[in-house]
């Protein structure tokens, strides 16, 4: 019968029991600060692409042909008198070519408190 008992007392389900649990404390407050950092990297890459040219300009100058031809010559027209020439001359294609990278370093503090009472 004893053995009944202790295997039933063992068996048998029982209640959980929890006592009050009161703090100690009236008033109270708690700092917080919190700090971020953020990198941004950005890259621009930028590309002009343009047509052929062939010009020419001046003052007192004479062009032996069309500007186009490739045996083009320029001669003075007075040589008593000053000259100037200019010939521009550029393949179609690439003209321009920008690479431009900027950094950006965003640094922030969040500060909080919280206070609290019973």
């Amino acid at each position: 019968m004893k053995k009944l008992l202790i295997l039933l007392a063992l068996v048998a389900p029982t209640v959980a029991r929890a006592n009050t649990v009161t703090p100690q404390f009236t008033t109270g407050s708690m700092n917080s600060t919190t700090t971020t950092t953020q990198t941004v990297t950005e890259v621009e890459q930028r590309q002009v692409f343009g047509s052929a040219v062939n010009t020419w300009s001046g003052t007192n100058v004479t062009p032996s042909a069309d500007i186009a031809g490739s045996g083009t010559t320029f001669t003075v027209t007075n040589t008593a008198n000053p000259w100037t020439l200019e010939t521009t001359t550029r393949a179609a294609g690439l003209v321009e070519q920008w690479d431009t990278t900027t950094n950006y370093t965003i640094n922030s503090t969040t500060t909080s408190l919280s206070v609290f009472s019973q």
